[in-house]
């Protein structure tokens, strides 16, 4: 399969989507963003806070004190639990949705952890952490289950919807794929000239979305590994990237403070969102794939109608 380098085309006004809401009540860089599955509320965390709004009325429900720096958020496949990671001190706290209640801490100081994120079943909690390791945690016994140790390791992570596999960050400019019940590496990609920030797999596994330091977005199939777009545009860190429900659109947020819509198929940038002053550190799709979500170091969080771009 030959990879394809693509160059940024000017959107028409026509593909331009709607900017919805803003979401109020922030002090502090968005480091992260996520929906529930039911796509009726939405996480956000700042400094050593986070907070549940209602997305259809803007509105705050829940507002949660980690006492640190929160670098990641994610909502459980169920939607009645959001887990957070602090950068210090290597704790993840569990937080039941609805009230904001602290429910669990699962505490492992000897690793600064970066990112989190729950398996497809809910049953598993991945961290990726700053020494190189990813850690596993059964969350009916909230027990650590393993530790998969290797340097290279960098905190960009995510499951594959079956999972099997994850795909996480792999030093100096790789991703690396790791089969879950035999905790290898199955695979690594190659092709980002500067370090992966973020990955994102399809609803049907078959792709994997990458952005990088290196300012571009890339397309990979994932049964063959092979790079099948390139997607240029940003003038400055990709720092967030998330593919549709549909797989028809992947968007990615960047330090040049703008979030770009790319067609999978043809990899043309077909709307790009500004309105952000300060770079758009996290990006997420709704479940049914209308409403987009931007967090940013300008303190804010952003809902954009984006569902008639799908079709362009």
């Amino acid at each position: 399969m030959t990879c394809v380098v693509l160059a940024l085309t000017p959107p028409t006004p026509a593909s331009e989507p709607k900017f919805r809401a803003r979401l109020g009540g922030i002090d502090g860089r968005v480091w992260s963003v996520a929906f529930s599955p039911n796509g009726k509320s939405l996480v956000g965390n700042w400094d050593g806070t986070l907070a549940i709004w209602d997305v259809d009325t803007g509105k705050k429900t829940a507002k949660f004190d980690a006492n640190s720096t929160v670098m990641s958020v994610a909502f459980s496949p169920d939607g009645k639990t959001v887990a957070s990671v602090t950068y210090c001190g290597g704790i993840i706290r569990l937080w039941e949705a609805a009230s904001g209640k602290n429910i669990a801490t699962l505490f492992d100081e000897a690793a600064e952890k970066r990112s989190v994120v729950f398996s497809p079943d809910g049953k598993t909690l991945a961290a990726a952490c700053n020494e190189g390791n990813i850690e596993l945690w059964d969350l009916v016994t909230r027990n650590q289950i393993v530790t998969v140790r290797d340097h290279n390791l960098d905190f960009p992570i995510a499951y594959a919807p079956d999972g099997k596999t994850l795909a996480v960050g792999y030093r100096p400019r790789g991703i690396a794929i790791w089969d879950v019940p035999t905790r290898k590496r199955i695979a690594t990609l190659s092709g980002h000239t500067a370090r992966v920030t973020s990955v994102a797999f399809s609803a049907d596994g078959r792709i994997l979305v990458s952005g990088s330091e290196d300012r571009t977005v890339k397309l990979w199939d994932v049964a063959t590994g092979k790079n099948t777009a390139t997607l240029a545009g940003h003038a400055g860190v990709v720092h967030s990237v998330a593919i549709s429900a549909d797989e028809r659109v992947v968007a990615s947020g960047s330090a040049d403070k703008t979030v770009r819509l790319w067609n999978v198929t043809g990899g043309r940038n077909i709307a790009t969102l500004q309105g952000h002053s300060a770079s758009v550190s996290s990006v997420a799709y709704s479940p049914d794939g209308k409403t987009l979500a931007t967090g940013s170091d300008d303190e804010t969080i952003s809902l954009w109608n984006i569902h008639k771009t799908q079709n362009k």
